[in-house]
């Protein structure tokens, strides 16, 4: 990596930050957090080099901005937090990943992995441990918390919404996730932070590096939105690349309750001809996964001519057979998804994986946070994208393929 800043690091770095920083990583998410801590470092160091602000700025001659702390748990399954390091007037960033399965414990002499309510307990344990003695806490929760769970159809738990205000009782300034399942039920918390921000720019930029040759057309390719919950992000999509938007919506079985919800009894396709069209989906996860492969599958039928997937979290909680299947027979060509949560170690493996990585992103609105600068720009990066495909269509042209 060069050692000249960049100039958006001096624009980062211009001011006085808000506080000392300190990232917190929760068991589940250190890789990540490694990676983020080490562009934040370099960014500091590049920056120092050339201005001697930041280092009388105490906090910020420190080799990591990654503070030490564990929590150990008892074999009855109950546990704590200890934070090694004084975080007294630290900005703080506490990193969590729900969803990780990379955790175990001892339980009456079993291993038992961490599960989701495990992870949240860590997590209101962390905060504990802070003691209200940190400057400003931000919760970093890329997969929001029983998100699934965020409104209520019948005498039910209101999950999310209650988890969100607990962390506010508990003194958390703002919440910072990725591709909420309904970011609406931020209306709980009305009056703390909570950013909700979607990987498009990462996505599109994956799938243009890893496809050289798609021509992003309304004669070459369209959009699919796999049901009628995901249709923003599509939306989002087909406008900013000028493509036709097409989408699938449930047909459920309304007399049945299955685990909780209605079985899907068909995906409804609603859209135009697209034998011969490149497809892209979106969606904010890959649970099961059946729901998408259904749907790959009827374009297929259809006669898509390549279909590629994009979402921002793939836990395959039923394996990845079925999708490998599918592959090997032709039906879709690419999945795409972010490092921002667990993602099992075959699909890692897959020929059809491909994985985008979201530290230097998460790095800079780290940074940007701390300085108290806008995040406009990452939540909406319009530039970014129109500079992307322009980019992407000098090269078709280039290649003659166009």
């Amino acid at each position: 990596m060069s050692t000249v800043a960049h100039p958006f690091e001096h624009e980062l770095f211009d001011s006085t930050p808000v506080a000392p920083l300190g990232i917190i990583p929760l068991e589940g998410c250190m890789d990540l957090a490694v990676q983020v801590n080490d562009y934040l470092c370099k960014w500091k160091d590049r920056i120092m080099e050339d201005e001697d602000g930041l280092c009388a700025y105490p906090g910020y001659q420190r080799s990591s901005f990654l503070l030490s702390s564990e929590r150990p748990r008892f074999g009855t399954g109950e546990g704590k937090a200890v934070i090694r390091e004084t975080v007294r007037g630290y900005d703080l960033y506490i990193m969590v990943d729900v969803c990780s399965l990379s955790e175990s414990f001892n339980l009456y002499g079993h291993k038992v992995p961490l599960t989701a309510d495990d992870h949240f307990q860590d997590l209101i344990r962390t905060i504990g441990a802070i003691s209200g003695k940190a400057h400003r806490i931000t919760v970093i929760m890329p997969y929001l918390y029983e998100g699934r769970q965020h409104r209520r159809s019948s005498r039910e738990s209101l999950d999310c919404a209650i988890a969100l205000q607990e962390l506010q009782r508990m003194g958390v300034d703002n919440i910072l996730t990725f591709t909420a399942h309904d970011p609406r039920v931020q209306n709980a918390i009305p009056l703390m932070g909570f950013d909700n921000i979607i990987p498009y720019y990462q996505m599109l930029k994956a799938l243009v590096r890893n496809v050289p040759d798609l021509i992003p057309d309304r004669d070459h390719m369209c959009i699919v939105s796999p049901d009628e919950g995901g249709i923003n992000h599509n939306i989002y999509y087909a406008s900013v690349l000028g493509l036709p938007l097409y989408t699938f919506y449930k047909r459920r079985d309304y007399s049945n309750l299955v685990n909780g919800s209605n079985p899907i009894v068909a995906h409804e396709y609603l859209g135009e001809d697209i034998t011969g069209k490149d497809v892209f989906i979106s969606d904010d996860m890959i649970s099961g996964g059946d729901s998408l492969l259904d749907v790959m599958k009827e374009l297929k039928n259809r006669g898509a001519h390549r279909i590629f997937a994009a979402v921002t979290y793939s836990f395959f909680t039923k394996g990845i057979d079925e999708y490998q299947k599918a592959y090997d027979e032709g039906i879709f060509d690419m999945v795409f998804s972010t490092n921002l949560s667990y993602r099992p170690k075959e699909l890692l493996e897959s020929p059809w994986y491909r994985s985008v990585n979201m530290s230097k992103y998460l790095a800079y609105l780290i940074a940007s946070l701390n300085y108290d600068h806008s995040i406009g720009k990452f939540v909406n990066p319009i530039s970014r994208i129109e500079r992307l495909m322009d980019n992407h269509w000098s090269s078709l042209r280039e290649k003659g393929l166009i």
